[in-house]
């Protein structure tokens, strides 16, 4: 995506409710840290993440490898947006730009909107990068075997 379609440090001057599509789409800084599975604590409600990926993460860019078409092999992958962020946030990565903004937090100085480096946030150990395992290799009963800390 081209930075020319951007307004200027919009993150700081937009509201992330009338971002264009454009915008809301640079937010994401391609940890991959919401495609890695996670489990739920039923009675605390905490959520652990694993690094078990999603099976459409790559794991050497932290991008999605079908993002437009993924809904066709993931249904339930979620499609963020403004509407939709407050039943979200329990479960999203603590750097998250989305969790960041909507909670009235800056971006990360690794990300890559203020670092200008697509991979400042691989070399900053933020990401996911060359740690997950794909999810048809390991059986769901065996994640908790796979759960990590949060790469902050």
């Amino acid at each position: 995506m081209s930075n020319a379609t951007l307004r200027p440090r919009f993150w700081e001057t937009v509201s992330i409710t009338r971002m264009t599509r454009a915008e809301w789409e640079a937010l994401c800084d391609g940890c991959g840290k919401c495609c890695l599975n996670k489990l739920e604590d039923e009675d605390t409600g905490e959520v652990a993440l694993t690094r078990v990926a999603c099976r459409l993460l790559d794991d050497a860019t932290c991008r999605c490898g079908q993002y437009e078409t993924r809904h066709q092999f993931v249904p339930e992958c979620i499609v963020l947006d403004a509407k939709n962020m407050d039943k979200n946030l329990y479960w999203m990565p603590e750097t998250c730009a989305y969790k960041l903004l909507w909670t009235g937090q800056q971006l990360k100085a690794w990300h890559p909107l203020i670092s200008g480096d697509p991979d400042s946030v691989h070399k900053a150990g933020a990401s996911v990068q060359g740690i997950t395992v794909p999810e048809f290799e390991i059986s769901e009963d065996d994640w908790e075997d796979y759960i990590i800390e949060e790469p902050t």
